[in-house]
């Protein structure tokens, strides 16, 4: 299996991507991993709230075959301990699938069509985060989540 973090817009700091890149580099001794930067729209000043979300949707559908598995990252979804999420993981890799897509949308969240491809939706807090936060936040729980399957001691019960 893969997994496949796809978000929209680049990380303007340059902090955050040396640590979103250290837990890459870290998951690539579990297994194989990709992020996936969608560029921002274009003149996106100039659409609705409804249109952005539409553009973003139809570019994040494109990555993403029939036969993927699409998570979204959104306040509304379940949420899970890291431990729990460490078993998610593990239910996804027994499945047989050959992609997870983990998926943070731009600022006005998902259009509609993308909440009907999804087949899960999942929130890590009900607190609101920066996108770019949201990316390190969710590569750090992949992590963890690895180190978990592998009773290796970086999570701490």
């Amino acid at each position: 299996m893969t997994i496949r973090l796809i978000a929209i817009g680049k990380t303007d700091s340059m902090e955050l991507q040396s640590l979103i890149s250290n837990y890459v580099k870290r998951l690539g001794h579990y297994i194989k991993f990709e992020l996936v930067i969608i560029p921002d729209i274009k003149n996106a000043k100039n659409l609705s709230e409804k249109q952005q979300k539409s553009k973003e949707g139809e570019l994040i559908l494109s990555k993403i075959s029939t036969s993927d598995v699409l998570v979204l990252l959104d306040e509304k979804g379940k949420q899970f301990t890291s431990i729990e999420f460490s078993a998610l993981l593990q239910k996804r890799m027994n499945s047989g699938i050959k992609y997870l897509n983990l998926v943070i949308g731009g600022p006005y969240g998902f259009s509609a069509s993308v909440y009907n491809r999804a087949n899960q939706t999942i929130s890590l807090s009900k607190m609101t985060f920066s996108h770019q936060m949201v990316r390190l936040f969710v590569v750090e729980q992949l992590y963890r989540g690895f180190t978990i399957l592998r009773n290796e001691p970086y999570h701490h019960a």
